[in-house]
């Protein structure tokens, strides 16, 4: 009896021991998106506070629990005005909303180093699946002997889903996204 609870704590050990978490570098990473306006430009924003954390036990992330969350109020188009607007609530209502959330429910490997994340986007307080293409560089030994990996995820949504909006002829209701960050542990 004894023989099975020590192999038991030491196989729950292992996996708990195994479990890392990777940080985000905020220097090194960057949260964008653009939209097209009028049907004939496009208009490209990003989110400047932001977080993101991955868990993973499996050197090749197919494990991975990536949780990724964004303030709302920190969106930047470049354009004062606009960007008033899309935090009043005609857009995100960042009083009731200040953050929008991703938590992957899935990272797999499709070749080489091209990944498909899966998980769901809380926006607006409404929560959808959302699926990013992602391209995973490294790990590399970095500063101090970290091990260090980038991640770059693109994705589209269509932000009427979210209540973010009205759909209408000035801008598309797509959005596609891009994500770029790099991670240690």
């Amino acid at each position: 009896m004894k023989k099975i609870i020590l192999t038991l704590a030491v196989a729950l050990i292992s996996t708990v021991t195994f479990a890392q978490d990777w940080a985000l570098d905020k220097s090194h990473s960057n949260v964008g998106f653009s939209i097209v306006h009028l049907k004939i430009s496009d208009v490209d924003g990003s989110f400047g506070k932001f977080d993101a954390k991955i868990t993973s036990s499996k050197d090749d992330f197919s494990d991975a629990v990536i949780d990724f969350s964004a303030e709302v109020a920190s969106i930047t188009t470049g354009n004062e005005r606009r960007d008033g607007h899309l935090k009043s609530d005609d857009f995100f209502s960042v009083e009731k909303f200040p953050t929008l959330t991703f938590k992957s429910t899935s990272v797999k490997k499709v070749s080489g180093n091209n990944y498909k994340i899966t998980g769901n986007l809380t926006m607006k307080g409404v929560t959808k699946p959302l699926t990013l293409d992602a391209v995973f560089r490294g790990p590399i030994e970095g500063r101090g002997g970290k091990k260090v990996v980038g991640i770059k995820a693109t994705g589209t949504l269509n932000r009427i889903d979210f209540g973010v909006g009205t759909s209408g002829p000035s801008v598309d209701d797509e959005v596609t996204l891009r994500i770029s960050g790099e991670f240690s542990k």
